[in-house]
């Protein structure tokens, strides 16, 4: 197991990904020194129920804001990244939306999505066809394939970080350099020791390339700095719960320029915010039971920030992608 573990052989890197990459620039999450944010979201993406249509989302995990305030939505039951253009009343298709599928120009079961506005490109944790694949103007190339691929981040040097949540582990990869990646966190068999994981799945990289993961069946989010063994738990690890010690099933997490880390505790229906050291978190947003009230959150997934200190969470079960404005 361990030696499987630690040489996937099974994962390959494409050898012809290298000029995309190189061109890939880097759009931030990591923003605020804001603190407070309104409680009653607004609503910027979907909300019109379940469906296909270009206005309705179904079960959206994973999100990306562009420095215009696009929307760049892993539409998960639909299999199709949208985009939603700031103020939109509905989104554009730029990937897959043709039904589930394997082919080069369907998705199926999309997680999580990075986006270069630069270049046109996106790069996609299709997770059910166990491949990150890179759209270019509606050309498709697959990066790496044979990995049950969840969460993306790409660091300021354009290494290209993705988490495994069968192998219960990160990996990095530089593109231009087709061997099986590095592994930075994880890679010890599935458990809830410091150098393990269990079902992780989004991941942030800061600019020192250390790495948080939300390890969601071990409820906690680990950080692991660069080269390190093992990781440390900076929010939960306290069991599964709804105390401010604890989280149930952590999705999305980032982390802002004073370190503190924010993390969508999605069956908690609530964003909460921790100081690395500290005992508790506490509640940012939501904690107002499950619903779709403007100040509800339904299984939440996938987080970010604009450059402007909002925050976008995505509310999985009601559909949509909520804005909670950053009070100044």
């Amino acid at each position: 197991m361990t030696k499987e573990l630690n040489n996937p052989s099974n994962i390959s890197i494409q050898q012809n990904s290298q000029t995309f990459i190189s061109d890939i620039s880097i759009i931030s999450s990591k923003k605020p020194k804001f603190s407070k944010w309104k409680q009653n979201a607004i609503t910027v993406a979907g909300g019109n129920g379940q469906g296909q249509e270009l206005n309705q989302l179904n079960g959206p995990v994973g999100i990306f804001i562009d420095k215009k305030k696009n929307i760049f939505i892993a539409d998960w039951t639909n299999h199709r990244i949208v985009e939603w253009k700031c103020d939109a009343k509905k989104g554009q298709i730029i990937a897959g939306g043709k039904g589930q599928g394997n082919r080069m120009d369907e998705l199926y079961s999309p997680t999580d999505v990075i986006a270069d506005q630069q270049n046109h490109s996106i790069i996609i944790a299709d997770r059910d066809n166990r491949r990150v694949i890179q759209w270019l103007n509606q050309k498709q190339q697959i990066l790496i394939e044979n990995i049950d691929c969840y969460g993306l981040a790409m660091d300021e040097n354009g290494f290209l970080y993705v988490s495994d949540y069968k192998k219960n582990e990160v990996r990095r990869w530089k593109m231009g350099e087709y061997n099986n990646g590095i592994l930075v966190a994880g890679g010890n068999g599935e458990g809830n020791q410091l150098n393990q994981l269990h079902w992780p799945t989004f991941i942030f990289v800061d600019e020192d390339q250390t790495v948080y993961v939300s390890d969601s069946n071990n409820h906690r989010v680990m950080k692991w700095r660069k080269g390190a063994k093992t990781g440390k738990t900076v929010a939960g690890g306290n069991g599964q719960g709804n105390n401010l010690k604890q989280l149930s099933a952590p999705r999305g997490v980032i982390v802002d320029d004073l370190g503190q880390i924010y993390v969508a505790d999605s069956e908690n229906q609530r964003i909460m915010r921790w100081c690395e050291g500290k005992e508790e978190g506490e509640i940012v947003v939501g904690g107002n039971g499950q619903g779709n009230e403007p100040n509800q959150l339904n299984g939440p997934r996938g987080l970010s920030f604009d450059d402007e200190g909002n925050l976008y969470a995505t509310d999985h079960l009601n559909q949509r992608i909520q804005n909670f404005v950053t009070i100044l």
